[in-house]
């Protein structure tokens, strides 16, 4: 049992009030930026990043796992939903978001169960080349997502469109300059201002600065509002399912079909985003935690986002660790972002929608660079070959599908991870011979007998020295598969048809249980 389930009820609320709430209120300057970048990023109106934020927040406060951990919109989700909000736009105006929700809703379904079926102790044999292929690959897709914003648009033939705007929010050649010029300063701003206080969040003071530079020498750039729509109110329950002609989705097995992909990719992908956060808290604040737990809450906050007209999210490393930083234990301080957020959201948009673009392109080449693994690259010398092929595997696949998919590219790492993982294995296993008598041979079976040690293992007998008693001695060596149990089958037989009589020794109850169950000979011992 974790920590935080020991806790009472007003232990996991009230241990601090005053200083959860003064972390909520500064993390939560710190997430409108990021939840309004991230909708662009996915292709949505701010207010369906926003109202996400505001809701993953409240929600996983109440159901999460992990006290003082927050949750919103992230890059890692808003990545994937691409193809899913343009194939919506595709089929009819404004179905991008509907289909968006619908992604939402599975992808909840599915994290209530990967939590149920407790993936997060499956997560452990992730390794570390996996992750950090997954994170210099988002670092990399967040920093891309940047380029069109700063007039390096590659797909030129491409329509890009958000909310009721088409190619609108993209600059000008003539505005280009100026946009790298306040990109820069936002850059400065961020990075600087922490060697002289930490006391307000710098991605928050260059947004205000870049801001106030716009609006006071009316420099005409794309801002917020160029997006698309901000919230005027508070979200509403919202259905995506209906008839077409309203903005609805169909619910049949069509929609079902679209949205899977989408869904199954956020739900792998968001949990291990929030894993990782996870690992990173409760190692700030030496406690545990229960991600069986987590990916549980994670799915049920993400179920009611999407029913609230938001988007899908999981939970954010940069907030999370500032919230721990600053004193954030409780779920006070979870609860009380997400509030903070929607006050803020709604009181201060007059000023949001007039947010250049550059202010959050410079927040966002920030996150892009804080979540790359350079002490992996700077390393990269002393690191295991294999270890670095697995890395470039993740890193590669996801670059390289189209669209871009990270639950792939840790797929294709897992599984590369596997077989390098089985060679080294393989190699291990050893088979010695022991010349008893001009009658009699010892063989000496050390190591794992399995599927890809076969070749190894039927290398180690010679197949043309034939004594009349022959010895193989299993003791320090474990059978795990079929193809282990056919090796040693294949070994036997050859032998006694040479005419050697066969004796098998020292099979460990399970090997020798499967040798028996699938057919080997009986009374090895």
């Amino acid at each position: 049992m974790t920590k935080s389930l020991e806790l009472s009820n007003a232990q996991q609320w009230l241990t601090n009030p005053k200083q959860d709430l003064l972390s909520g209120l500064v993390v939560a300057f710190a997430m409108i930026p990021e939840a309004i970048a991230f909708s662009g990023i996915a292709g949505v109106d701010p207010q369906v990043g926003l109202f996400g934020a505001f809701c993953l927040s409240i929600t996983i406060a109440i159901v999460g796992g992990r006290m003082g951990m927050i949750t919103s919109a992230t890059g890692s989700t808003a990545l994937l939903m691409t193809g899913i909000v343009a194939i919506g736009n595709a089929k009819g105006d404004g179905l991008g978001v509907s289909y968006l929700m619908a992604a939402g809703l599975l992808t909840g379904i599915f994290q209530i169960l990967w939590g149920y079926l407790r993936l997060a102790y499956q997560m452990r044999f992730v390794p570390q080349g996996v992750l950090s292929g997954f994170v210099n690959a988002l670092a990399l897709l967040i920093l891309q997502a940047q380029f069109p914003q700063l007039g390096l648009n590659f797909h030129h033939s491409e329509v890009i469109s958000i909310g009721d705007k088409t190619n609108g929010y993209l600059p000008t050649f003539s505005q280009i300059p100026i946009i790298w010029l306040l990109v820069g300063l936002g850059l400065l701003i961020i990075y600087g201002l922490p060697k002289i206080t930490k006391v307000i969040p710098p991605q928050l003071v260059a947004i205000v600065t870049i801001t106030l530079i716009t609006v006071l020498f009316k420099i005409n750039i794309p801002t917020v509002e160029d997006l698309g729509q901000l919230p005027n109110g508070l979200p509403t329950f919202t259905n995506p399912f209906g008839d077409i002609s309203n903005g609805k989705v169909p619910f049949n097995l069509e929609t079902f079909g679209l949205v899977l992909p989408t869904a199954l990719a956020i739900s792998l992908v968001g949990l291990m985003e929030t894993f990782l956060t996870q690992d990173i808290v409760d190692d700030m604040t030496d406690t545990n935690s229960n991600k069986n737990i987590e990916a549980r809450g994670q799915g049920i906050a993400n179920v009611v986002s999407s029913l609230f007209g938001g988007m899908a999210g999981c939970a954010l490393v940069g907030q999370s660790v500032m919230n721990t930083e600053n004193g954030g234990r409780t779920r006070l301080s979870t609860l009380f972002s997400g509030l903070s957020l929607l006050i803020m959201i709604i009181l201060c948009k007059p000023w949001l929608k007039q947010i250049p673009m550059a202010a959050l392109v410079a927040v966002m080449i920030t996150i892009a660079i804080s979540t790359a693994d350079f002490a992996w690259l700077k390393n990269i010398s002393k690191i295991p070959k294999s270890d670095t092929a697995v890395m470039l595997m993740t890193f590669s696949v996801t670059m390289l599908t189209t669209p871009h998919n990270l639950a792939l590219g840790v797929l294709a790492g897992v599984a590369l991870a596997g077989i390098l993982f089985s060679r080294k294995v393989a190699k291990v296993i050893k088979v010695s011979s022991i010349e008893v008598s001009k009658e009699q041979l010892k063989y000496k079976v050390t190591g794992q007998l399995f599927f890809v040690s076969k070749v190894y293992f039927l290398q180690g007998f010679d197949l043309y020295n034939y004594p009349n008693k022959i010895e193989i001695d299993m003791s320090e060596a474990h059978i795990w598969d079929q193809t282990g149990v056919t090796a040693l089958e294949q070994i036997i037989r050859k032998l006694t048809l040479g005419g050697s009589k066969v004796e098998v020794v020292g099979l460990n109850k399970e090997s020798l249980d499967l040798f028996e169950r699938l057919g080997g000979l009986e009374g090895p011992h």
